[in-house]
């Protein structure tokens, strides 16, 4: 049987055994054909004596047994490592920060509390998931949007918390800020609620966020702070049509332009859906619907010509290849645009779009993609990306778990993800920095890491800024896999030397990423510690989270 770090197996046992109690024998885990599905499948260190496992698993049907097995941690130092449904591949997935944690599976917390057509919110627990919600919201014709992120399968609760993001209206996919309120187990076992919820009898827990006092809910999100058992979530409702557009520009230098017209569309409220921002001459479609028919056909054959002119260019720019896209029309730059609303709205957004791009971009031209109104319907015939329509799939989600044709064997993914200004000078200059890195990094010396060359355009849009997304493949040889560590490890320290930190990363780095945070010598980390100490003293709730470690273990961290 396996064991915590410091506990006996007596001790162990003592605990397991009450955990039982609680939930029934059925509901804890120790056989290691069990654990290996809490492990990461994702992990770079997947087999290697320093991979993230757990010692056992519980799972609870309800927040009184969530509470039941924290005091039972509590009174044993049982380490706890909470997840909602642990589907975030490329996250952690289920692992523990801290091995030999205890996993806390809230997979069994699974109600759909409340979803209000009228007021356009739901209530939910961890358990739930994304399709689970969706198929509520279908099953009831109910006229509401979820937002969801790429693969469905995750919990609505698990990704907010996780500062994950969607697909949809901007005040819908920044799925933490489209939170409001929420359920909360504490380190010692008492329950509390913030915002409305917190007043006994309420009917506005998910109306209203502010509630009374101090707004203390982003306290759990990235944190081991508590253990969310319930949440409200802001949806939207069902628009009668969207539009798709796009917007082509034909010279290097109306990458400035453009990033302007997007800006403006989107704090507007002109562009409802992620903007997305692609190159068709430097061989980057950019929108979603691109890169699906590029897993299922095989990345598009550019001519050889194209290739050498690409090769060539510097920071994606050189004279010849600028004349090559206007003498083939080949717009140097895309733009994808969405609109939802009523079909005379979303054409009059797309009309004031192209007005003011015809009034700052030479030679601007325009694409408009199909009216859409049956929704199901274009999901199914990919005429747009479904999670641009609120419906939840996996099909994305593999464009990060294989590689068509690779000869390298992938098991799954990392991402460096680069928060940095939505400027296109932020662009050319995150360009021009990891470009040299690929080229003269020793460790990122040829390796193939997929957006370093020849040119990268963000693959993200969040909170007013750009997400400079680099991938890098983990794959079954170990030593392989010890220099992608390496060379994202190389990844973060080049980018906090710009000033460009990571909003979200796998816990193999998060000490690291944590530790770019360093304003007035680690202020940030200092007060998280100084709250960790006063809420878990005994620090049993997921340690190492977010790279918050308890006392008694920051030495190890």
């Amino acid at each position: 049987m396996r064991t915590p770090t410091g506990i006996s197996p007596s001790v162990f046992t003592t605990a397991l055994t009450a955990f039982a109690g609680v939930v029934g024998e059925d509901w804890v885990f120790t056989s290691d054909e069990d654990l290996d599905l809490y492990r990461d499948a994702y992990s770079p260190l997947r087999g290697d004596e320093d991979e993230r496992t757990a010692s056992a698993a519980v799972a609870p049907q309800s927040v009184e047994e969530v509470q039941a097995i924290v005091r039972i941690a509590n009174e044993h130092s049982i380490p706890l490592y909470t997840i909602s449904t642990g589907r975030n591949l490329g996250y952690g997935g289920s692992a523990p920060n801290y091995s030999g944690c205890v996993v806390l599976d809230l997979k069994r917390m699974n109600r759909i509390i409340e979803v209000s057509e009228s007021n356009h919110y739901a209530i939910v627990e961890p358990g739930v998931s994304y399709f689970d919600l969706y198929n509520y919201i279908q099953e009831k014709g109910l006229k509401v949007w979820i937002d969801c992120p790429d693969p469905g399968w995750g919990s609505p609760i698990g990704n907010a918390l996780d500062h994950g993001v969607g697909h949809t209206a901007s005040r819908f996919r920044n799925h933490f800020d489209a939170h409001c309120g929420m359920e909360v187990v504490l380190a010692n076992g008492e329950i509390m609620r913030t915002g409305m919820g917190a007043l006994s009898g309420s009917n506005t827990w998910a109306q209203f966020k502010m509630g009374y006092g101090p707004v203390i809910d982003g306290m759990f999100s990235q944190s081991n702070f508590g253990i969310v058992t319930k949440m409200g979530f802001w949806l939207m409702p069902e628009p009668e049509a969207m539009l798709k557009g796009e917007v082509l520009a034909t010279r290097y230098e109306d990458l400035h332009e453009m990033v302007e017209l997007l800006k403006w569309a989107e704090n507007s409220a002109l562009c409802d859906g992620a903007p997305q921002l692609g190159s068709p001459l430097l061989g980057s479609p950019g929108d979603t619907k691109a890169l699906v028919d590029i897993f299922y056909d095989g990345p598009p054959q550019l001519p050889p010509e194209q290739m050498k002119l690409i090769g060539e260019a510097k920071v994606g720019y050189s004279p010849e290849l600028e004349r090559y896209g206007i003498d083939n029309d080949l717009p140097y730059w895309k733009l994808y645009l969405s609109m939802y609303g009523p079909e005379n709205v979303v054409q009059a957004k797309w009309e004031a779009i192209q007005t003011r791009a015809k009034a700052r971009i030479k030679d601007v031209a325009f694409e408009t993609g199909p009216l859409i109104t049956d929704f199901k319907k274009a999901a199914a015939e990919h005429t747009v990306w479904a999670q641009d329509m609120g419906i939840p799939n996996l099909e994305f989600f593999a464009l990060g778990a294989r590689t068509p044709g690779n000869p390298v064997q992938m098991t799954g993914h990392l991402f460096f993800s680069a928060v940095v200004p939505q400027t296109a000078d932020a662009i050319l200059e995150a360009n021009r920095v990891f470009d040299e890195a690929s080229r003269s990094n020793p460790v990122l010396k040829d390796m193939p890491i997929l957006g370093l060359r020849p040119f990268a355009l963000p693959a993200g849009f969040h909170e007013r800024t750009f997400l400079m997304i680099f991938g890098m493949p983990v794959v079954e040889d170990p030593a392989m896999n010890e220099q992608f560590i390496k060379a994202f490890r190389a990844l973060i320290d080049i980018g906090a030397e710009h000033g460009w930190g990571e909003y979200r990363t796998a816990p193999l780095f998060q000490d690291q990423v944590m530790g770019i945070y360093d304003f007035n010598d680690g202020a940030l980390l200092r007060f998280h510690e100084t709250v960790k100490d006063a809420i878990d003293p005994k620090g049993i709730l997921s340690p190492g989270r977010y790279g918050i470690w308890p006392r008694h273990l920051r030495k190890q961290s």
